[in-house]
């Protein structure tokens, strides 16, 4: 090719002329500017290398967390767009808004950003801002390599989004199912966009169960044997085991597909001697465990919420702990109820069937002591407790409508309909999603020093409560009525439209719902009512015995645990009077110097290191992706031979702080 004729091939490889969906570019322009406007608020009173020296190189995990609280929500947005799209798509029969291709490319960035982009992040905030101050603990057990998780998922999540700009977009739906995505029926580059963005992010979520599977098993405080952990402890510990187990299939899967595409192996090549049925088999060893990852996180917020809005101590608590093992012991041996309809047998078939309905008996439990917590207690209906009142109805009807996909006859008849559909959005949102806010609503004092608007987080809501049900209600008799999923448009005559007008509808309801938060946030940082106690729910757990937000080394002196919800214990004692740590009878003598993590950028490198390596193996451009390797030895090797890894901060200088809080005497 001459050189002349380079430049417009290059640039038609870039932005080929089908990839311009402005309504996507529009999502992605706006998350930019979005991001753009919080670099400006940031700095706009400081000079650029604060943001460089505090943030970005931070290996706090609380600033670790908030920044996953910041993608999560961006990411919310970005998911929410595309189901908009989809929905306005199909609130009418051969409605033209968005072609089948364009619709196939919305459809799987949807699900991929929700599930991998909105979900987990949201569950590593909490985890970050939460777990070390909840556990007594001074900090994470690995902070460099919580770094480094965080920024392999934001570089990972920046590569898939600019799918929609440069190349193309994947088109494959979130599961990637083969022969979808083998080369030979699908040649464009939005598909190696996926599969390389997942493998980054997964090797990030990987380190982060690692990370708080030993933190939560060691670095509790003295006395917090492992039954005396607050629950949101256990649901890490249980989430963490859940990642380590549940990822790597994952990871064989989406890299043997990638090795399928670029390096012309046969895996899953059905022509070629392949089987695409171990990639499906492969999926969802991890799919199916993933339910539990996110929805874990959720039943432990639950468990701390409901406690301390009801003014009593959670109901069976020893139960709660054995039925979120079993949880996560049994949500191992139910995959293969996603494909009934596949012909393994009915003994197969039957097994599935069956280990999938035990699965509810633990998960009925926790509903149970939920209830039976806040039956006698005073009920205080925080915008947190409502979603927790909104959480019981909601994922209990998405409980028993997955008892019926169980049943094996039933599920042949409602298989890959909109009932699916329905369902799955049942669990995911009104379980998952529901306590993901719940607990941002609770924790948020703790995280920030000002609460967010109680009137406008109550309406936000019963907005988005009310807006699920009109959504996702009519799906369910879509599916009795025939309707198929993964339908980008159908024909008139099915009696499938006005059900289709008034989930339209309920997702823009929703929409309105998530508007209402973000105004919240934007407005309670100016407006929000200011902390000053640490403790504005009186609560029951460590982290409210310190000052809203914690300081950079959690607890001056470590304390020492007794029972269980120790800060409750001890107000209960006499020993929490006064303002946040007058709780642990701080004494001037009783703090010494503290050594803490030194803040580095290689963990930022790494990440923009596997972007560039990522970006040349979308595009095959073998010289990029050598230097993006390059870069991510070179910053492996960094962090090898980089000895001076801690900073001291001494006694006085503590002190200093610690009466600044009025925690010590001036």
């Amino acid at each position: 090719m001459t050189a002349p004729a380079f430049v417009p091939y290059l640039l038609h490889t870039l932005f080929p002329p089908n990839t311009h969906r402005p309504t996507e570019i529009g999502a992605d322009v706006m998350m930019g500017l979005g991001m753009g406007y919080l670099v400006y608020w940031l700095t706009r009173h400081r000079k650029w290398g604060w943001l460089w020296r505090d943030w970005l190189t931070t290996v706090d995990h609380k600033k670790i967390g908030t920044m996953y609280l910041i993608a999560a929500i961006l990411m919310l947005f970005r998911g929410g767009v595309d189901a908009l799209m989809m929905r306005v798509n199909l609130a009418m029969p051969h409605a033209p808004f968005i072609g089948p291709e364009e619709y196939n490319e919305v459809f799987t960035t949807h699900g991929v950003i929700m599930i991998f982009f909105m979900a987990m992040p949201f569950i590593f905030a909490l985890f970050n801002a939460v777990i070390p101050l909840m556990i007594g603990a001074r900090d994470v057990a690995f902070p460099r390599l919580n770094a480094v998780s965080f920024w392999l998922f934001a570089f990972a999540a920046a590569l898939f989004n600019l799918a929609f700009v440069v190349g193309g977009a994947p088109n494959v739906g979130w599961t990637a199912y083969p022969p979808l995505t083998e080369l030979h029926f699908n040649p464009g580059v939005g598909t190696n966009y996926l599969l390389v963005s997942l493998l980054i992010s997964g090797i990030g979520t990987t380190i982060t169960g690692i990370n708080f599977l030993v933190t939560v098993l060691r670095m509790r405080a003295p006395g917090m044997t492992l039954m005396r952990m607050p629950m949101f402890a256990w649901a890490a510990l249980n989430t963490s085991v859940l990642i380590l187990f549940a990822f790597p299939p994952l990871t064989v899967a989406l890299l043997m597909t990638l090795l399928d595409r670029l390096a012309h192996t046969a895996f899953f090549t059905l022509s070629h001697g392949g089987m695409p049925m171990m990639y499906v088999n492969l999926f969802w060893l991890f799919g199916h465990p993933e339910v539990y990852i996110v929805a874990l996180p959720a039943y432990g917020v639950f468990s701390e919420v409901v406690p301390t809005f009801s003014g009593k101590r959670l109901f069976g608590y020893t139960s709660m702990v054995v039925s979120m093992a079993a949880i996560m012991v049994l949500s191992y041996g139910v995959w293969a109820h996603h494909f009934f309809t596949m012909g393994a047998g009915a003994a197969v078939n039957a097994f599935f069937g069956i280990s999938t309905m035990l699965i509810a008996i633990p998960t009925g439990v926790k509903i149970f002591n939920w209830i039976f917590t806040m039956w006698g207690g005073r009920i205080r209906f925080t915008t947190a407790m409502l979603y927790v009142m909104g959480f019981i109805p909601t994922f209990t009807i998405g409980g028993a409508t997955g008892m019926f996909l169980a049943t094996v006859p039933a599920d042949y008849q409602v298989h890959n309909s909109y009932f699916l559909v329905a369902h799955f959005h049942n669990v995911l949102i009104g379980g998952t999603v529901f306590g993901l806010l719940a607990g941002m609503y609770y924790w948020w004092p703790k995280m920030f020093g000002y609460r967010l608007d109680e009137r406008q987080g109550k309406l936000a809501f019963w907005l988005f409560l009310i807006g699920f049900w009109i959504t996702f209600g009519p799906q369910y008799l879509l599916g009795f009525k025939g309707m198929p999923r993964r339908m980008w448009t159908y024909p008139a005559g099915h009696g499938w439209h006005l059900l289709n007008v008034i989930s339209t509808a309920g997702a823009f309801v929703m929409g309105a719902g998530f508007l209402v938060l973000v105004y919240n946030v934007l407005w309670s940082m100016r407006h929000g009512e200011r902390d000053a106690s640490g403790d504005p729910w009186n609560g029951r757990t460590l982290e409210w015995s310190l000052p809203s937000p914690a300081p950079e080394y959690n607890f001056a002196r470590i304390p020492t645990v007794s029972s269980l919800d120790a800060w409750w214990a001890m107000k209960q004692t006499g020993q929490g009077r006064g303002r946040g740590a007058a709780a642990l009878r701080l004494r001037p003598q009783d703090i010494h110097a503290i050594e803490l993590p030194r803040n580095t950028g290689y963990p930022f490198f790494l990440g923009a290191a596997f972007f560039v390596l990522g970006f040349g193996l979308v595009f095959s451009w073998w010289v990029i992706a050598l230097l993006g390797l390059a870069g991510v030895w070179a910053a492996l090797a960094y962090a090898w031979f980089d000895h001076d890894q801690h900073k001291h901060m001494r006694a006085d200088e503590i002190r200093r702080i610690e009466a600044s809080m009025g925690r010590l005497p001036a």
